[in-house]
């Protein structure tokens, strides 16, 4: 045991990967215990939210206690078949999650500043 914690102490992993892995292209009437059962294997779990709005069907967000747990279950669960379908599991970036919604919400702030200060878009193109 001391040897294998002496191995993670000297593994330096690359920046993108994290505690936190992102699936996708799960079966929409898949249950949280049977995600633990699934990635559970890998070790620790902290804590698994599976999407259930429209827009998050089919997803879900799974965080594990340890990062070597998560690269582990990263590299032996992407492309495993679960009910004919085949996840997709990748770590999770916030700077990608929310890029489009700092897009929109960017846009939303020129509106406003077009709109407070008389300006059209027409006017700026002269």
């Amino acid at each position: 045991m001391a040897l294998a914690m002496q191995r993670k102490a000297n593994v330096r992993l690359p920046p993108e990967i994290n505690r936190i892995l992102y699936i996708r292209n799960l079966p929409y009437k898949i249950s949280a215990e049977e995600m633990y059962d699934i990635f559970g294997k890998y070790g620790a779990i902290r804590q698994i939210r599976v999407g259930n709005t429209p827009d998050t069907r089919g997803t879900a967000f799974v965080v594990y206690e340890d990062i070597f747990d998560a690269k582990n279950a990263c590299d032996h669960l992407s492309g495993f078949n679960v009910c004919n379908r085949y996840l997709v599991v990748l770590y999770y970036q916030a700077s990608k999650a929310f890029k489009k919604t700092d897009l929109e919400k960017k846009q939303e702030e020129i509106d406003k500043m077009k709109s407070k200060y008389g300006i059209s878009t027409e006017e700026l193109r002269r």
